[in-house]
């Protein structure tokens, strides 16, 4: 009844992997050194990525909340388009700033034409809306270079083991478990911190692409809505 408990502790309790990775040649260290590498710089990613957007949709809503309740945005004073460290504060001073560059060219040729007026801050619109969603996008391919790449190169370190343990088991002429187990558990140990760097990541790649896409769309609709209410403005 005693020695039940016992029975229960996970297996990695008896695993040294200091030690395995002591054992490993130069090649599975290097590999593992890599993937715990990778690990650190993913999360690290992830944690400011997460950060950044939560940053960003805030000041989105605050700014979208501010621009609500003014009843012209044609007019607002130039310190509404000198936010652009906020996304909507982008969107809103090109529409703005194009559109009146579109007035005073109209009006030098003597030709004032509305249309025009709304197309320049369409365009200007679209700019922003790209360049915007390109900010909203970086590190996403850095996150999916690790998602794929991780695994393949604790596979690499696997192949490279167990060729490893031919080579010592050709060399020493027996196949005993002494001459096979250093490059079977090299070969385990970056199978493993493949896993370990690629399953997290692909978690958090996922959750941040799916956040990121919310935040484009909801870019994307605020840009719908500035244009109409500057195109109603403008007539």
């Amino acid at each position: 009844m005693f020695e039940l408990p016992a029975l229960l502790l996970p297996p990695l309790a008896a695993i040294n992997i200091i030690e395995i990775f002591l054992q490993s040649d130069i090649v599975g260290q290097f590999i593992t050194v890599c993937l715990c590498v990778s690990s650190l710089v993913t999360w690290t990613v992830m944690f400011g990525k997460r950060n950044e957007m939560k940053r960003m949709g805030a000041l989105n809503l605050a700014f979208e909340a501010r621009l609500r309740d003014e009843r012209s945005l044609l007019d607002l004073p130039e310190s509404f388009r000198q936010r652009r460290a906020i996304p909507y504060g982008d969107l809103f001073a090109d529409a703005v700033e194009s559109y009146w560059r579109a007035d005073a060219i109209s009006r030098e040729r003597g030709d004032p034409d509305p249309r025009a007026r709304i197309e320049h801050a369409e365009n200007g619109l679209q700019r922003a809306l790209a360049r915007q969603t390109l900010r909203y996008e970086s590190s996403m391919i850095f996150l999916a270079s690790i998602v794929t790449g991780a695994p393949f190169l604790g596979l690499l370190g696997t192949v490279w083991g167990v060729m490893e343990s031919f080579s010592s088991v050709s060399t020493q002429q027996t196949a005993s478990i002494q001459a096979l187990a250093p490059g079977i558990s090299s070969a385990l140990m970056t199978t493993v911190a493949g896993l370990l760097v690629a399953i997290p990541s692909l978690f958090g790649y996922n959750y941040i692409l799916a956040h990121t896409k919310r935040l484009i769309t909801e870019l994307e609709n605020f840009a719908s809505s500035l244009a109409d209410r500057i195109e109603l403005e403008s007539k």
